[in-house]
């Protein structure tokens, strides 16, 4: 009998699972709780949703809603069981948190092909694998991380910068440049004068913060993590601090050969330019905030955030290191992964990694070739995304548009144009997902 290990049972390892027994694979399902509980978690059900009930927009024109829409046509389990218990929340996707583990939990304990097995894993059993032990892996299985993936490519602390859309920033107020001229103009610079620079440090100072919760990271991890220090403490700091730091303005000259004041760089996430990376400005802020005051600077005044900046303890891999677009590692191919470790951000998107690893390891025990999905479809790209991304700057990522192809030709107007976005998607995803009939 053809037989795969899934380590953890959260949304992605859930889904993987899931996947797998449906496809005839004997599934030996591993979770340490409840006998080892996590700092977030509270019981030992599987798909336990440990932040909040909501699983985001069903709009077609969100990148959440397309994300969903794709996983009806993949057949998720997550997604049919959280319909099933949802409760009322306008355009969002949100159940009754307890009836939803309780659900998935029920589904997979009766499925005859589903074994589950509570323990905690120390080390990777033998055979086909599908990791999916989430941002709060065990110490002792994230030492047995620290092998598999090299120490140097496991990450402990998620500090990362808020993200915009390429199309949404104002081009005219700045200038592309690399610092003194060295290498490429890879790096568009938001130019600020004495006065913008003083009322954005003030605003940033004088924002609200994001309370810490159990596992984030306390004001003593700060000192450690210095090269990673929230902007609005470094602004504290001084009113010059960011003016020597992430906002020095040395070796940069606008178009009239003039150096600004103070200057935020922007850097390309992708070839297209279509994410550009805010660097330097990891935060604490809350969301709201970082959007008032991020967008004082002319060039971001009106920018579309499609994530936030993020500071906490994190456990996730350095994906384009390690993985492939089939969620399968590059170094040991028995091995898949799912999940937040692979550094998608998200309850949908996990359950999607989850999806798709599973499904790959299905085809891998019966020996075919692990599926890659279009580009054109949101999971798709954000296969793509994790596993191609600059390795040196990687941080985790959620479903945006800003990740898919641009569109050819380009649509106006920014409503339908992620609508365009989305039955681009779908149709592509149908017709590619139709032509594995009896092969998935």
């Amino acid at each position: 009998m053809r037989s795969v290990s899934v380590i953890g049972a959260g949304l992605a390892g859930s889904e993987a699972a899931w996947q797998l027994a449906e496809r005839g694979v004997s599934v030996r399902l591993m979770e340490m709780r409840p006998q080892v509980m996590t700092p977030a978690h509270e019981t030992g059900q599987f798909a336990e949703l440990v932040c909040s009930n909501s699983l985001g927009s069903t709009l077609e024109s969100a990148a959440g809603g397309l994300l969903k829409k794709e996983l009806e046509v993949l057949d998720s389990l997550i997604l049919r069981a959280a319909q099933e218990t949802q409760v009322p929340a306008g355009g969002a996707l949100a159940v009754n948190r307890g009836l939803f583990a309780s659900e998935v939990s029920k589904r997979l304990k009766e499925h005859p092909l589903v074994d589950v097995v509570n323990e905690e894993c120390v080390e990777i059993p033998d055979g086909v694998v599908v990791i999916a032990t989430g941002p709060l892996t065990s110490p002792a299985f994230t030492k047995t991380l620290q092998t598999i993936t090299q120490s140097d490519n496991l990450h402990f602390f998620d500090a990362a910068a808020p993200i915009v859309l390429g199309e949404s920033v104002n081009y005219k107020r700045g200038f592309w440049a690399a610092r003194y001229d060295k290498g490429t103009a890879d790096y568009f610079n938001c130019p600020l004068t004495k006065e913008e620079y003083e009322t954005f440090v003030h605003a940033l100072v004088t924002a609200e913060e994001a309370p810490l919760h159990d596992g984030d990271l306390g004001e003593e991890d700060l000192t450690v993590f210095e090269g990673c220090m929230p902007l609005e403490v470094m602004a504290r700091r001084g009113a010059d601090a960011l003016r020597y730091g992430p906002f020095r303005p040395v070796g940069l000259t606008d178009v009239d050969g003039n150096r600004p004041w103070a200057v935020l760089q922007l850097r390309m996430e992708n070839t297209e330019a279509s994410l550009l990376n805010l660097v330097g400005c990891q935060t604490r802020l809350k969301w709201g905030e970082q959007k008032r005051v991020f967008q004082l600077i002319p060039a971001l005044k009106d920018a579309e955030f499609v994530r936030y900046g993020v500071m906490h303890r994190n456990t996730f891999i350095n994906s384009p290191k390690v993985l492939n677009s089939s969620f399968q590692c590059k170094d040991d191919q028995r091995i898949f992964m799912a999940g937040q470790l692979t550094g998608v951000e998200g309850y949908v998107e996990s359950a999607a990694s989850g999806l798709l690893a599973g499904v790959n390891a299905a085809r891998f025990v019966s020996g075919q070739e692990p599926l890659v999905l279009p580009l054109e479809t949101m999971l798709g790209s954000l296969a793509h995304y994790i596993s191609t991304a600059d390795a040196k700057h990687f941080q985790p990522m959620n479903a945006n548009f800003g990740i898919l192809p641009i569109l050819d030709p380009p649509v106006r107007g920014k409503k339908e144009r992620k609508l365009a976005y989305s039955q681009r998607a779908l149709e592509s995803l149908r017709i590619f997902w139709s032509g594995l009939q009896g092969s998935v």
